[in-house]
């Protein structure tokens, strides 16, 4: 369907100016973002996979809006964590991230995030990298110290605007730590000397590889330019990450690093934050197994993603269910055999519409899940109808519902798989009997035909005390647990 330009401007929370701004892009209609992306030792978990999902959707969203995109979510594939892994596990540290990051990049398909235009890895920028250390020396914001390089935060006199932290109590807290060759405790280090059994790579200062910042500042410059529109990331990245990122890149090139800041909240479990060093995570994996991608989706989307966000087993449960209302909704409109949808309808874009002004309001994906059960609940009333003119609503109702769906990422498959998988897991987990189940409903059906309808109300009753409900369809009779 054609997608309608929406008269109510896109505003965006910026975490540097902490209000929301109206989004203005460089070169419109180009828009250009950066995400950091994880860090490959491990699985990934649900924490991750909800920042993920968040600005997968704000890429989706900017691109339904009209927006031409391009989308680079890295890969640190060196760094500490997996140098320890690895030490662990006895195995060398570019092939473990290697396998943790063909490990996401399954996980990601599963949860139906869209592939990134371009997803870099750190270890093979390392001349990016290398080149802006020498520009941050060569400019006194940057010195070498033992074979390492510190970037010196008192060369950057903005540096916290991101994180609004107070530098007088940052250095009143802060110690240089045993074996760091820094001038003051706040500086940060840009490169570190090789140590035995480490990877490293040349340079100027001697073998070494990058720290943990430099590698999204000289990645981001390679592919979208000293000054893009979107960085993005979890909430636990403000500081020091991204703080350290804007200090580096802005000293380097006398400009913005980027247009707008956005960070995700935390999704906590148990009352805590999720984080792999508190040990209180849930890997995609194990999320996946135990739920499907639209309803996690559904699950990560019905809070703003500025919020933080709790887990548990209703919540997840919640979403499945009023995911499954969904996908019956879209089976009720493919089994109308609906017209093609008329131009002229009345109300034929009202709810992506909605949808547009929803999402307008930074991202606002709760307030979007709204307005497609507004959508559904009119497809379940029209439904019952089934007159010209309510056929010639429901079919701009279908469109709507994809066009929406797309922009979320959800109902990628067909109704009758989704519900028909669901049921064949909510049977396993009863320990029904299937054959027994089909066999009540056969015979229901044959007292039907044989207008035996006292007979066709005892199986019916029967299903009913297995838990089971019968909708009677023009292709047949058709069955899922209550």
């Amino acid at each position: 369907m054609t997608v309608l330009t929406s008269t109510v401007p896109l505003r965006i929370f910026n975490t540097l100016s902490q209000k929301k701004e109206i989004f203005e892009p460089l070169h419109a209609p180009q828009v250009r973002i950066y995400v950091c992306g994880p860090t490959v030792y491990d699985f990934v978990h649900i924490g991750n996979a909800r920042t993920f999902t968040a600005f997968d959707v704000v890429v989706r969203f900017l691109r339904f809006a009209g927006y031409e995109v391009t989308y680079v979510r890295n890969y640190t594939d060196v760094d500490d964590k997996i140098i320890q892994a690895a030490q662990r596990q006895n195995e060398n540290p570019l092939a473990l991230a290697t396998r943790f990051l063909e490990a996401f990049e399954e996980d990601a398909a599963c949860l139906r995030l869209l592939p990134p235009d371009v997803a870099p890895r750190v270890s093979e920028h390392m001349g990016e990298i290398v080149q802006m250390i020498g520009v941050l020396v060569d400019k006194g914001h940057a010195y070498a110290s033992g074979g390492d390089v510190y970037f010196s935060v008192s060369s950057y006199p903005a540096y916290a605007a991101l994180s609004k932290r107070d530098l007088s109590e940052m250095r009143a807290g802060e110690r240089v730590a045993v074996g760091e060759n820094k001038r003051e405790p706040l500086d940060f280090a840009l490169w570190k000397a090789a140590k035995p059994g480490e990877p490293s790579w040349a340079s100027p200062w001697g073998e070494g590889r990058p720290g943990w910042h430099i590698e999204c500042s000289a990645m981001s410059a390679k592919y979208l330019g000293e000054t893009f529109d979107i960085h993005g990331g979890g909430g636990d990245l403000v500081f020091p990450h991204h703080e350290n990122e804007l200090a580096q890149s802005q000293a380097a090139s006398g400009k913005p690093l980027c247009r707008y800041w956005m960070h995700c909240g935390f999704l906590d479990l148990a009352g805590a934050k999720m984080s792999k060093s508190l040990g209180n995570t849930i890997g995609l994996r194990d999320a996946l197994a135990r739920t499907d991608a639209d309803s996690l989706r559904f699950f990560f989307l019905s809070t703003h993603y500025r919020n933080p966000l709790k887990f548990s087993d209703k919540s997840l449960a919640d979403a499945q269910a009023r995911v499954c209302y969904f996908y019956e909704s879209l089976q009720l409109l493919e089994e109308l055999c609906l017209p093609p949808a008329p131009a002229e309808t009345e109300g034929a874009h009202a709810y992506v519409d909605a949808f547009k002004e929803a999402m307008s309001d930074d991202f606002n994906t709760a307030a979007a899940l709204a307005v497609l059960s507004e959508l559904f609940n009119e497809v379940n009333v029209l439904g019952r109808k089934r007159n010209a003119k309510a056929l010639a609503q429901l079919s701009c109702l279908h469109e709507q519902a994809r066009a929406i769906g797309g922009a979320l990422g959800l109902f990628e498959e067909t109704p009758s798989t989704w519900l028909r998988r669901r049921r064949d897991t909510r049977i396993a987990e009863r320990n029904l009997d299937v054959t027994q189940v089909e066999a009540l409903v056969a015979s229901r059906q044959k007292a039907r035909e044989e207008k035996d309808f006292a007979q066709a109300d005892i199986l019916r009753g029967e299903l009913e005390k297995m838990g089971v409900e019968l909708r009677d369809t023009p292709k047949g009779p058709e069955w899922k647990l209550v």
